[in-house]
């Protein structure tokens, strides 16, 4: 079989990942993150990925999308060119408007994750004088 740093540089990052018993982020996924008034909508490319493979969770100004890509199944002798990223990516994004975490919805649709994340209603009213 012919050397392949790749496939070489795979396996050492498998095992470094196995020997601290964690997953370090592997690649990161495109993103798109738009602000409207009463919302943020973020876009995130995940071609290849299932529901069961991303996790999205929200607390305080936070939001935090991770998951993994599984590699394939098979390796090959040589990779004529290797751009896809495997393995575990998390990403973080943080707001500077309270969010309304009991109402952001997600989909998963044609490879592309869209997370809808709705601003928390400012609190108003009115202080009478005594």
């Amino acid at each position: 079989m012919a050397w392949d740093p790749t496939r070489d540089l795979l396996a050492m990052q498998e095992r470094l990942e196995n020997l601290f018993g964690r997953c370090t982020p592997g690649w990161m996924p495109a993103v798109d993150l738009a602000e409207f008034a009463d919302r943020y909508v973020l876009s995130m490319e995940l071609p290849g990925l299932r529901r069961d493979d991303v996790t999205i969770e929200v607390q305080d100004h936070t939001l935090r999308v991770h998951g993994q890509r599984r590699n394939q199944p098979t390796c090959p002798d040589r990779y004529l060119q290797f751009e896809r990223g495997y393995g575990a990516f998390a990403r973080a994004f943080q707001f500077n408007t309270p969010v309304d975490a009991e109402r952001v919805s997600a989909d998963l649709s044609d490879g592309v994750l869209t997370v809808v994340v709705p601003k928390a209603e400012a609190l108003h009213r009115q202080i009478d004088i005594a």
